[in-house]
């Protein structure tokens, strides 16, 4: 057997699939007290403060950003989608918090020992092949001040392992469907997810794929990009097991 060791998601694909049918089922999939809760973990595995200055990478429509602001943080987020971007302007606008949002790519960024802390919440790292998502993390590293802290939180592969694919996964919003088929596959380390969207009597498909590092890739890797210490946790900041169904590293610049 063979696979494509290059294998990753354009920025069309991303483009494509983060659009405003991602926003059309957020808080279905993620219900405001669901994002209060994970805006939780967040700012406890970072160790937050008022005024702290904070980059979250991928952040979509701002559901974490904007409560990360409410509770005095100092919030950029940066996306590649404008969509999404836009209504996470139009959300902060409208809660009276001060956010900058950027366009721009997480591979590319302009900001050199500027935040204390960092994060990818939700599944938003490994989109790329190996080479460039760990230049992300460089990039990362290198806009954070010295003691900055980078969050990942991504699927356990071991637990995910477990699973008989495909998995299929349904969200309903009204008469609106959205169907997700995950598939694995195991030669890669990466995860496919094709996304079905019927919505007003509309079918449409986008593709998603992200590759799946275990804990002691996640070391070597950040590490090499500049980290001193990195920690495991498990889902909602607690022990991280082979059983946990998140993986959350934090590390340490």
């Amino acid at each position: 057997m063979t696979y494509n060791v290059s294998n990753k998601v354009s920025l069309s694909e991303l483009q494509l699939y983060f659009s405003n049918d991602y926003i059309h089922f957020g808080d279905v999939i993620n219900p405001p007290k669901a994002s209060d809760r994970q805006v939780g973990i967040i700012w406890k595995l970072l160790s937050l403060t008022q005024d702290s200055s904070v980059l979250e990478l991928g952040c979509g429509y701002g559901r974490i950003t904007n409560r990360l602001a409410e509770k005095g943080a100092q919030v950029t987020g940066l996306d590649i989608s404008p969509n999404l971007l836009k209504k996470a302007e139009a959300d902060a606008a409208e809660g009276g918090v001060n956010v900058e949002y950027v366009l721009g790519d997480m591979r590319s960024l302009p900001w050199r020992d500027r935040f204390d802390a960092a994060f990818l919440w939700y599944t938003t790292f490994g989109y790329f092949n190996d080479a460039d998502n760990e230049r992300v993390l460089h990039e990362a590293a290198s806009s954070l001040r010295k003691g900055g802290r980078l969050l990942i939180d991504n699927p356990n592969r071991f637990e995910s392992l477990r699973h008989k694919f495909p998995v299929c996964s349904i969200a309903q919003r009204n008469d609106d469907v959205r169907i997700d088929i995950f598939s694995n596959d195991v030669l890669s380390d990466r995860q496919n997810l094709e996304r079905i969207i019927v919505c007003d009597g509309r079918v449409r498909r986008t593709h998603l794929s992200y590759r799946q590092y275990g804990f002691s890739e996640y070391v070597r890797m950040l590490r090499s990009a500049g980290f001193e210490t990195v920690e495991a946790y498990g889902e909602e900041g607690g022990a991280f097991t082979s059983d946990s169904s998140r993986l959350m590293v934090v590390a340490y610049k």
